[in-house]
């Protein structure tokens, strides 16, 4: 190397495949457009079929390849169906997101056993199924880059709402980056992690019409404002791409600077 950084840029990802799951909304779907005007050809992995189906026909107007597949990431069976099916659709899987994720709030007291272990199933259970199926298939080619989108919740505990298994799920996700990061990092395989703080999306806007939980929200954002979705996504293509070639067990949080203070 001659010390001079190159110009060129290192976010493409041209001719590798990205699959997504969660991607029909949201921040999902932004990450799904922006890796796809990356390069990228798109597996969206959608609980709701239908949303699913929209965004990958949107896509495909755009000159992108994408495709579908209707997942519910609780059942390892269903996930280990999808991802051979991707497999077999696009020949490789170059890059994996794991954006499927779910809250309620609810007081930590009044918190049904069906609720507890349904947010972890999906958010932190649901991760890992599909690291674990997905990774098989990286390990084999001995390539691939995984992106979990965590939370700032799983730094911090929110406040004005009760969200204990939501954070404690998030929390596991980024131990989960961190343990796979070491486990797979010999063998080519990088993981990450996102932190996203409050972000514009449908779910954030009706936690936003309660005015107490709005106020308290922006004024520990020290930004003073919520983000976008297009924000968390440039922070995926980052470390999907090899424009972060070396950085793998990391959690990258774009909150605003809410967990700064």
């Amino acid at each position: 190397m001659n010390g001079r950084p190159s110009s060129e840029p290192h976010t493409s990802l041209a001719g590798r495949t990205a699959l997504i799951t969660g991607a029909g909304r949201g921040i999902g779907r932004a990450i799904a457009d922006l890796l796809a005007a990356a390069g990228a050809d798109v597996a969206i992995a959608e609980f709701d079929g239908k949303a699913g189906r929209t965004a990958a026909e949107e896509l495909g107007r755009t000159g992108a390849k994408a495709a579908s597949y209707e997942l519910d990431v609780r059942d390892p069976e269903q996930v280990r169906d999808v991802v051979a099916n991707v497999v077999d659709d696009f020949s490789r899987i170059d890059v994996l997101v794991n954006n499927a994720g779910i809250v309620y709030n609810t007081a930590a007291e009044e918190i049904a056993d069906t609720e507890w272990r349904d947010v972890l199933d999906v958010n932190l259970n649901g991760a890992f199924w599909m690291c674990r199926e997905v990774g098989r298939h990286m390990l084999r080619k001995e390539a691939g880059v995984i992106v979990n989108i965590a939370s700032m919740s799983g730094l911090v505990a929110n406040k004005p709402q009760p969200q204990v298994h939501y954070n404690v799920s998030k929390a596991g996700v980024i131990m989960l980056t961190k343990s796979l990061a070491t486990e797979w990092a010999g063998r080519n395989v990088r993981v990450n992690s996102v932190s996203p703080g409050y972000i514009g999306t449908a779910l954030t806007k009706r936690g936003m019409a309660n005015p107490a939980w709005a106020e308290t929200w922006v004024s520990m954002t020290p930004m003073g404002r919520v983000g976008e979705p297009l924000e968390v996504a440039r922070a995926v293509l980052y470390l999907a791409s090899d424009a972060s070639s070396y950085a793998t067990g990391t959690n990258l949080v774009i909150d605003g600077g809410y967990t700064s203070w």
